[in-house]
């Protein structure tokens, strides 16, 4: 996946600023997915337009610094459409604290607890802000929309899926290391000695 496709799937729902980029799409909507700092978006935003991806017009503003506006053309969205029709090789996984762990042996249990339960907490802080942008998208489902396979309610239905699949994955990182702190805390009762 690369940030180009993300920031040419969020212009094919409407054509944005890279300010409306960054505090609207990547800060909200798909920080869970595909974080992205500003001075990214505005690289990839000067190379989709190099690539005639996206275009960009200036609008003039009386009171306020000119703002761009960036809008996808006919040959970004068939290179959209391709991307989204070709199968994307599992990511590599690069996990730190995994790593980490692999050579902890030689570190007391403290400070082995002491860096599961920083996780801990960050991981707790990941759920909750996945389960936010749920309970905002269900509240921001319109009754009145289509129950039927119409655009809108499939584009629904898919993200509360992906919402789902990153509830699940952190809930499971969750219990992992709640495992792995009772086993560490509680040595008599697991293989690892203290």
């Amino acid at each position: 996946m690369s940030l180009a496709h993300v920031i040419l799937g969020l212009l094919q729902q409407q054509e944005r600023t890279g300010y409306d980029l960054k505090t609207e799409c990547f800060n909200q909507c798909v920080a869970h997915l595909w974080p992205a700092d500003q001075a990214q978006i505005y690289r990839t935003l000067d190379k989709l337009e190099k690539q005639d991806w996206i275009t960009c017009t200036v609008e003039i503003q009386q009171d306020r610094p000119n703002r761009k506006i960036y809008c996808i053309t006919e040959t970004g969205v068939a290179e959209l459409t391709r991307w989204l029709q070709t199968h994307q090789p599992p990511p590599i996984v690069r996990e730190p604290l995994l790593a980490q762990l692999h050579f902890a042996a030689q570190l007391p249990n403290a400070a082995i607890l002491h860096l599961l339960e920083q996780e801990l907490a960050a991981r707790r802080e990941k759920l909750a802000e996945c389960e936010a942008l749920q309970n905002n998208f269900s509240s921001d489902t319109d009754p009145a929309l289509p129950s039927d396979d119409s655009v809108a309610s499939r584009e629904q239905k898919l993200r509360q899926r992906v919402l789902e699949l990153m509830i699940q994955r952190e809930q499971t990182n969750l219990n992992w290391l709640q495992n792995t702190i009772d086993t560490i805390a509680n040595p008599g009762n697991s293989s690892i000695p203290s």
